[in-house]
């Protein structure tokens, strides 16, 4: 089934209008033509697409559904000129990276402004997502670049330890464990514990580490964010476990005290994952070889 674009772009200009001589004007189309294309279009989809109303049309659910699709073929549209006009700017490239918060927050951003620097040329997006949407995107080819915790989910995702961290604990100021240096996980199971959002692997960590020791986690408060974790946790809402980087810089911003971790499982490793694949396009390789040089770590796949 062929769909050109103007006869989508008249049913999303009729949609809007609730009338086809109204679309078929801001379409610059002859209402004879539009009526026609309206009509061809529904016999080859089998759906009604308007219910013809004594002033004008109202579009049926099939139509609502079709219309969902074209503004998506539109942004996508939009998107490819965009990409493509770049490289009559000297742009040579499109990197697209997915990260997990604790890497944007942590090591990421000194990295991405470094390489910025050393490939002008190469423009990059970057998007927040969980380690396991991150591992998704990258096996679908939805991101080039992958940006996680272990472990790796996917056998289509070949992967590099990356950088190392730390998870830390943040406790309001006037907490009774905030004179403490360290603290161990069983000291927190006591008190409400304010986290990331469901999905989340330092969440899913913690989880997995109560029932380990028999206990449940008092998850009270889930968040999108460093920044508004610190918040709470300085409005005395609990306390919180989270990347020791950002950690410390909130102990120096609000009113919440930063302590170590005594654990062994608080030591992670951020790695960097691409789709599998013989050879690696340029822009990638570049990138690769500029966040893991060699000799490159792999990470193995879990079973």
């Amino acid at each position: 089934m062929r769909l050109d674009l103007t006869t989508l772009n008249l049913v999303l200009a009729i949609e809007q209008t609730r009338s086809i001589t109204a679309g078929a004007a801001r379409e610059h189309l002859a209402l004879a033509a539009a009526s026609k294309r309206v009509s061809d279009l529904e016999a080859r989809l089998g759906v009604q697409l308007f219910e013809r109303r004594a002033r004008g049309v109202e579009p049926t659910e099939a139509c609502r559904a079709l219309v969902r699709h074209i503004r998506s073929l539109h942004a996508s549209l939009h998107a490819l000129e965009s990409e493509v006009v770049e490289f009559a700017r000297g742009i040579k490239g499109h990197l697209r990276i997915a990260a997990n918060s604790g890497a944007i927050a942590e090591c990421l951003p000194a990295d991405l402004a470094a390489f910025s620097q050393a490939h002008p040329q190469i423009r990059i997006s970057l998007e927040d997502q969980t380690s396991a949407e991150v591992q998704a995107a990258v096996a679908e080819g939805r991101a080039d670049i992958g940006v996680f915790t272990p472990p790796l989910l996917d056998n289509r995702v070949q992967a590099w330890v990356y950088a190392q961290s730390r998870l830390a604990v943040l406790v309001p100021k006037d907490h009774g464990l905030a004179r403490q240096q360290s603290v161990s996980f069983s000291d927190l199971l006591d008190y409400d514990l304010i986290g990331l959002h469901a999905g989340a692997s330092a969440q899913q960590l913690m989880r997995e580490q109560a029932l380990s020791r028999g206990r449940t986690l008092n998850a009270r408060l889930q968040v999108r964010g460093f920044d508004a974790i610190a918040q709470l946790v300085e409005a005395g809402l609990g306390v919180a476990v989270l990347p020791s980087v950002p950690a410390e810089r909130f102990s120096r911003v609000f009113a919440v005290s930063h302590l170590m971790l005594d654990e062994a499982w608080a030591a992670r490793d951020y790695c960097l994952g691409v789709q599998r694949q013989e050879r690696l396009p340029t822009v990638v390789q570049r990138f690769v070889d500029a966040l893991c040089p060699l000799p490159n770590i792999p990470v193995e796949s879990q079973p």
